[in-house]
Protein backbone atom coordinates (compact mmCIF):
# COMPACT_ATOMS: atom_id res chain seq x y z
CA UNK A 1 0.00 0.00 0.00
CA UNK A 2 1.53 3.34 -1.00
CA UNK A 3 1.21 6.54 0.98
CA UNK A 4 0.21 9.70 -0.82
CA UNK A 5 1.97 12.87 0.25
CA UNK A 6 -0.40 15.79 0.75
CA UNK A 7 0.20 18.58 -1.73
CA UNK A 8 -0.36 22.10 -0.46
CA UNK A 9 0.77 25.35 -2.00
CA UNK A 10 3.17 27.68 -0.22
CA UNK A 11 0.26 30.10 0.26
CA UNK A 12 -1.90 27.40 1.85
CA UNK A 13 0.99 26.43 4.12
CA UNK A 14 1.36 30.05 5.29
CA UNK A 15 -2.37 30.16 6.06
CA UNK A 16 -2.21 26.86 7.95
CA UNK A 17 0.88 27.87 9.93
CA UNK A 18 -0.76 31.13 11.03
CA UNK A 19 -4.02 29.36 11.86
CA UNK A 20 -2.16 27.02 14.20
CA UNK A 21 -1.25 30.14 16.21
CA UNK A 22 -4.86 30.89 17.16
CA UNK A 23 -5.18 29.87 20.83
CA UNK A 24 -7.92 27.57 22.07
CA UNK A 25 -10.91 29.65 23.20
CA UNK A 26 -10.13 32.44 20.73
CA UNK A 27 -11.14 33.19 17.16
CA UNK A 28 -9.76 35.44 14.47
CA UNK A 29 -11.17 36.76 11.24
CA UNK A 30 -10.29 35.84 7.68
CA UNK A 31 -9.14 39.45 7.25
CA UNK A 32 -6.87 39.47 10.33
CA UNK A 33 -5.42 36.11 9.34
CA UNK A 34 -4.76 37.41 5.83
CA UNK A 35 -3.06 40.53 7.19
CA UNK A 36 -0.87 38.37 9.43
CA UNK A 37 0.53 36.57 6.39
CA UNK A 38 0.64 39.59 4.10
CA UNK A 39 -2.43 38.72 2.04
CA UNK A 40 -5.15 41.27 1.37
CA UNK A 41 -7.71 38.75 0.19
CA UNK A 42 -9.98 37.33 2.88
CA UNK A 43 -11.56 35.17 0.20
CA UNK A 44 -8.21 33.54 -0.66
CA UNK A 45 -7.67 32.77 3.02
CA UNK A 46 -11.13 31.22 3.20
CA UNK A 47 -10.48 29.10 0.13
CA UNK A 48 -7.24 27.78 1.65
CA UNK A 49 -9.04 26.93 4.89
CA UNK A 50 -11.84 25.26 2.96
CA UNK A 51 -9.26 22.78 1.69
CA UNK A 52 -7.53 22.29 5.07
CA UNK A 53 -6.32 18.67 5.12
CA UNK A 54 -4.80 19.02 8.60
CA UNK A 55 -7.89 19.66 10.74
CA UNK A 56 -8.11 19.67 13.69
CA UNK A 57 -4.34 20.23 14.11
CA UNK A 58 -4.88 23.32 11.97
CA UNK A 59 -7.98 24.68 13.77
CA UNK A 60 -9.80 26.32 10.86
CA UNK A 61 -12.99 26.35 12.95
CA UNK A 62 -11.44 29.29 14.85
CA UNK A 63 -11.69 31.63 11.85
CA UNK A 64 -14.83 33.77 11.44
CA UNK A 65 -16.03 36.70 9.35
CA UNK A 66 -15.03 40.31 10.09
CA UNK A 67 -18.60 41.11 11.13
CA UNK A 68 -18.08 38.48 13.87
CA UNK A 69 -20.52 36.00 12.36
CA UNK A 70 -19.55 32.39 11.76
CA UNK A 71 -18.75 32.42 8.05
CA UNK A 72 -18.38 28.96 6.62
CA UNK A 73 -16.91 25.60 7.49
CA UNK A 74 -15.76 22.98 5.02
CA UNK A 75 -17.18 25.07 2.20
CA UNK A 76 -20.68 25.24 3.69
CA UNK A 77 -22.46 28.16 5.35
CA UNK A 78 -25.31 26.15 6.84
CA UNK A 79 -26.29 22.64 7.76
CA UNK A 80 -24.33 19.92 9.56
CA UNK A 81 -20.88 21.35 8.79
CA UNK A 82 -21.70 24.74 10.26
CA UNK A 83 -23.31 23.09 13.29
CA UNK A 84 -20.04 21.19 13.77
CA UNK A 85 -18.10 24.50 13.75
CA UNK A 86 -20.49 25.91 16.36
CA UNK A 87 -20.05 22.79 18.51
CA UNK A 88 -16.25 22.85 18.25
CA UNK A 89 -16.16 26.51 19.26
CA UNK A 90 -18.65 25.99 22.09
CA UNK A 91 -16.45 23.20 23.45
CA UNK A 92 -13.67 25.81 23.65
CA UNK A 93 -15.93 28.34 25.41
CA UNK A 94 -16.63 30.47 22.34
CA UNK A 95 -20.32 31.23 21.94
CA UNK A 96 -22.53 33.01 19.44
CA UNK A 97 -25.77 34.87 20.14
CA UNK A 98 -28.14 35.37 17.22
CA UNK A 99 -25.33 34.34 14.92
CA UNK A 100 -22.70 36.81 16.23
CA UNK A 101 -19.73 36.29 18.53
CA UNK A 102 -21.01 36.85 22.08
CA UNK A 103 -17.69 38.05 23.49
CA UNK A 104 -15.72 40.20 21.02
CA UNK A 105 -12.74 40.11 23.41
CA UNK A 106 -12.21 36.54 22.21
CA UNK A 107 -10.87 37.84 18.88
CA UNK A 108 -7.20 36.97 18.53
CA UNK A 109 -4.97 39.50 16.82
CA UNK A 110 -1.58 38.53 15.53
CA UNK A 111 1.54 40.34 16.73
CA UNK A 112 4.07 41.31 14.15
Amino acid sequence: MSRTKLQVTSFQQRVYDATRGIPRGKVTTYKLLGAAIGCGSSRAVGQALRRNPFAPVVPCHRVIRSDLTLGGFGGKTSGPKLRRKIALLAKEGVHFTEGRLSEPNRVHTFSR
